[in-house]
């Protein structure tokens, strides 16, 4: 009996569970881990060169040392600053120099990503939480879809995972379940929907391989589904995060400036780039130095089945057994 799917032979892993590419908990041996035990580590630009102070071709070369298997790279391809664009081309074209064969793009329009990949035999994966999204990505030649679903970390989607399924499965292309996993039941639930696999984030911060602080850690160890909520105040745009006091405190909308500005699409981008990257310098500290007075931590509502911190690769290869005894 075959152990392997259209997904896991196009990517060419064994398990098809991937580690969700996250800011700022993206570390080259979480990445290398989770590739290592049969899985796919995603790399999160951002986290690799502004976190752990990685150049960012010597960072990859940094996974290459510690996994011989597949990982890839997660490119944000909303029209934001000139700069940004043209730096996170660079570091595509690096990317591909450095063997990467598979992308996942969010936020825009992949065109670019999928010229440049496929000319290299690559694959390209796309974020989106709705049917038209999908369509109108479909477009552009993008090979899968990565269904983000309501109980996702992070930008999570509207819907469930059953409705985000029956929505899009007669578009033709391989759906990934993102959202709500983190026990191989959640798993076995996915593949029985129809989903060839699963992107876990929350549950891959609770590893010893995760350089997040252990504040975090214990912050996704005592939550409960219940505790994640939606906040507008760290990107602009709902974000799962831990309720904590200072989400309380300062409440979970933008304000009335800020809510003006994202009315227009030319201001909207230059506000949302504000919130990122006021955001960014906030959740490195806040989630590699320990907990404040203003804390966001970013998790699902897989919380729930989290219990304790583990390896990487433990729980990979626990997956691993569900997806060959489901076959």
């Amino acid at each position: 009996m075959s152990t392997e799917n259209l997904f896991t032979k196009t990517v060419g892993i064994e398990i098809p569970v991937i580690c969700g590419a996250m800011y700022p908990c993206s570390n080259p041996e979480l990445i290398a881990s989770v590739s290592e035990s049969g899985g796919l580590g995603i790399v999160q630009p951002l986290s690799l060169v502004y976190v752990y102070s990685y150049d960012f071709r010597e960072g990859l070369k940094k996974i290459k040392e510690l996994t011989q298997k597949p990982f890839g790279m997660n490119v944000i391809v909303e029209k934001n600053i000139k700069a940004y664009e043209n730096r996170m081309k660079e570091w595509v074209d690096i990317a591909l120099e450095e063997g990467v064969r598979f992308f996942i793009t969010a936020l825009g329009d992949p065109s670019w990503v999928i010229d440049k990949v496929k000319k290299q035999g690559g694959t390209v994966y796309h974020d989106v939480t709705e049917r038209k999204w999908a369509e109108k990505v479909m477009k552009t030649g993008v090979d899968g879809l990565l269904c983000v679903n309501n109980r996702a970390g992070g930008h999570a989607g509207k819907h469930t995972a059953e409705t985000l399924y029956a929505n899009l499965k007669d578009l033709g292309l391989p759906l990934i379940c993102a959202g709500g996993i983190s026990t191989p039941e959640h798993f076995e639930s996915a593949l029985k929907m129809g989903y060839l696999g699963v992107q876990m984030g929350t549950r891959f911060i609770a590893t010893h391989q995760c350089q997040a602080h252990q504040d975090y850690k214990e912050a996704i160890l005592k939550a409960r589904e219940s505790d994640i909520v939606l906040t507008e105040r760290v990107t602009g745009v709902p974000l799962s995060v831990i309720r904590t006091p200072h989400v309380d405190k300062v409440g979970l909308s933008v304000g009335p400036v800020a809510r003006f500005f994202f009315r227009f699409r030319k201001s909207r981008h230059w506000v949302r780039f504000l919130f990122n990257l006021k955001s960014v310098m906030s959740m490195k500290k806040t989630n590699l130095k320990g907990l404040s007075t203003k804390d966001y931590y970013q998790a699902g509502k897989s919380v729930e089945g989290i219990s304790q911190i583990e390896d990487a690769g433990t729980i990979v290869r626990r997956f691993g057994e569900s997806f060959r005894n489901s076959r």
